[in-house]
């Protein structure tokens, strides 16, 4: 039976670049995985953070092998390329840093241990996989490493990464029928068992593809229903020499481009989020609780779809989803800049991509590309051709799902690179880089007028924010919590009246880390998310998308962090997905007020107030106190908001 032993914990960890023969004598920190050695300087601005050679060693003491047992190393993400040597020895090179590999170490075990040092890289090169981005390349070991002991004969562990076995789910009448194809290496034979998602075992068989009746639907936030599939490898005997159990979840989808995406038949318009994996002063080092506290903060705010921007995620990341409901955008980092000498490792990142995280309902979309005609001088002909290339390649690869890119304005609503994918989408931001928010419905008129057949979403809209950042009157650049709200406000309300998009996604769940910015005195970071960095304050703009929505009743008053105020009367908002709200001031009824999502208010400003805002039994307070003057502290005084994507 395969037994997988986690090997996160003590290592030896050095910033230093030398050649394998003089690894042993350079100074090391000892550190525990995940890690990365950027997690500070890739945040703090100048596009200035290291980006070169770092060493991580590990001596790893373990049983003797059985006779029919090998060993295998698996690192589940290392940015993002890296050379496995052990014994000093170089047995393994991989590019491209979020992806799961493995390395067979059998052979190379001595005296029952295995001296590893691993060659991390992330520096500039002309040929691995994001090069230009709009976030930082956090360089090291920053997921987990196991130790696989598997038989002789087992599941493949050497196809792209992938479990070893391809488990397809389909849909027919009342019934699902489940496809199974195993990889095996070696001999052995196969039986398949589907447990309910109580855990009873309902149907046992050798047969790779059969009925499942009266299937239970995979139904989104709805119920997220899921079965599992355990894969078993016997001897002739019927002893157990492998398993592999994965959860699956059967469903159907379809995209219109009048009426938007569908779910088992049903309208189901995807209105969600963006989310990037990192985290102040953590970088890209995240780890279980860090996924569940995102994915809690999500489910929160009502969004039924995220968009895993700009690489492959943490399985355990597309594992919550599955159990979440939530429906995926899964997409390989070939974005902004084609690179001539990069075409064979994107095409290997959209294979491991695929195969490793096939199995997961949750996604319905491949994403191909992102923004890849923005340096477009002397590239068009590559990057038109790569990108048919890795649409067929998604399609050969799995033909259940639709393949996708995310197009910026730039590019053009006719652009034929947009027209290549199965559905597009677009990252436009009018109303924060472009003024004027209603250019948003100019834009997509004159695209349906010329592409009216296609589906449309939009990959990417969203506005900066810093929460002590204020403004009486918010308008486009000032980097206010209030413009932040207005613009989603109204972005939100542009969608609810245009059922044709087939997905929405706004950018971002949460402030990241790109170390090219320089934005409101806090460089380093982009500051669209709904959420602060840190992952613990939520704007005024998440109960915004809140409001629109969740259907977990609550009432929040904005601009609780805009406490000071120098006007006598004032404007409060109060969003809520409730019909009617009261609101208080210093326990007396300003007024009580029918509305949908948004609710407006006029209140005198004395010393200071207390309000109370209240529907059935959700309520909500804040203090606001009156002064003199407009303080300092809310104004933008660092105005510079420049960007810079290479060095």
């Amino acid at each position: 039976m395969r037994k997988i032993i986690n090997l996160n914990q003590e290592w030896f960890f050095s910033k230093l670049s030398c050649d394998i023969k003089d690894v042993d004598t350079i100074e090391k920190e000892k550190i525990n995985l995940p890690h990365t050695w950027n997690a500070f300087d890739g945040q703090d601005g100048g596009m200035d953070y290291y980006r070169g050679q770092c060493w991580y060693h590990k001596l790893i003491q373990l049983e003797k092998l059985k006779d029919d047992e090998l060993a295998y190393l698996e690192f589940n993400g290392v940015n993002s390329s890296c050379d496995i040597y052990i014994n000093k020895k170089n047995v393994f090179h991989h590019d491209g840093g979020y992806s799961t590999f493995r390395v067979n170490v059998t052979d190379y075990i001595k005296d029952n241990a295995i001296d590893l040092n691993v060659l991390v890289d992330n520096k500039e090169n002309d040929n691995t996989y994001p090069q230009t981005a709009d976030f930082t390349f956090y360089g090291g070991i920053y997921r987990d490493v196991n130790l696989i002991i598997v038989n002789k004969n087992h599941f493949d562990l050497d196809y792209f990464g992938g479990p070893g076995v391809k488990i397809t789910p389909r849909v027919q009448g009342n019934n699902g029928v489940l496809s199974v194809t195993p990889y095996i290496k070696g001999n052995g034979e196969v039986t398949i068992q589907l447990f309910d998602q109580e855990g009873h075992l309902i149907i046992e068989t050798k047969e790779e593809k059969f009925v499942v009746e009266n299937v239970r639907l995979w139904q989104g936030l709805k119920d997220p229903y899921l079965y599992k599939v355990v894969v078993l490898l016997k001897d002739q005997k019927g002893h157990v020499l492998d398993e592999i159990s994965k959860n699956i979840g059967f469903r159907y989808f379809s995209v219109d481009h009048n009426k938007g995406f569908f779910l088992n038949g049903e309208s189901y318009p995807l209105r969600g989020v963006c989310r990037h994996q990192d985290l102040k002063d953590v970088g890209n080092a995240v780890n279980k609780e860090h996924h569940d506290r995102d994915m809690a903060l999500i489910k929160e705010i009502g969004a039924n779809t995220v968009r895993l921007a700009h690489y492959q995620h943490d399985d355990y990341t597309l594992d919550l989803c599955d159990k979440l409901g939530l429906i995926i955008w899964a997409e390989v980092p070939y974005i902004s800049k084609h690179l001539d000498n990069g075409n064979e490792n994107i095409e290997n990142q959209l294979k491991e991509l695929i195969i490793q995280q096939y199995h997961h309902p949750s996604i319905v979309v491949w994403g191909i590309s992102n923004e890849i005609t923005m340096f477009k001088k002397g590239r068009k002909k590559q990057f038109m051709e790569e990108n048919i290339k890795l649409n067929k390649l998604a399609h050969e690869l799995d033909d259940t799902r639709l393949t996708t890119m995310a197009c910026f304005s730039m590019c053009g609503p006719l652009n034929k690179v947009a027209k290549i994918t199965d559905v597009t989408s677009w990252n436009l931001y009018f109303g924060w880089y472009v003024p004027f928010k209603f250019l948003n419905k100019l834009w997509f008129s004159f695209y349906r007028l010329f592409n009216h057949k296609r589906c449309v979403g939009m990959s990417e809209y969203g506005a900066e924010a810093m929460i002590n950042l204020h403004s009486n009157h918010p308008h486009v650049g000032d980097s206010t919590e209030e413009y932040q709200a207005d613009y989603h406000e109204y972005m939100l309300n542009f969608y609810a009246k245009r059922p044709y998009f087939w997905a929405t996604h706004i950018w971002n769940m949460f402030d990241f880390g790109s170390d090219g910015r320089n934005h409101g005195g806090d460089p380093g970071v982009n500051h669209k998310g709904l959420v602060t960095f840190d992952h613990q304050t939520k704007k005024d703009s998440f109960y915004v998308c809140k409001a629109y929505w969740s259907e977990e009743p609550f009432v929040y008053i904005a601009g609780k962090r805009f406490a000071k105020r120098d006007k006598k009367n004032m404007v409060v908002k109060v969003y809520s997905n409730q019909k009617e709200v009261s609101l208080y001031s210093n326990d007396k009824l300003v007024a009580t007020k029918k509305s949908e999502h948004v609710f407006k208010f006029k209140v005198k400003v004395n010393e200071e107030i207390h309000l109370k805002a209240v529907s059935g039994e959700c309520v909500d307070e804040a203090t606001f106190t009156k002064v003199d003057k407009f303080p300092e502290e809310y104004k933008l005084h660092a105005k510079s908001n420049n960007y810079s994507w290479e060095k």
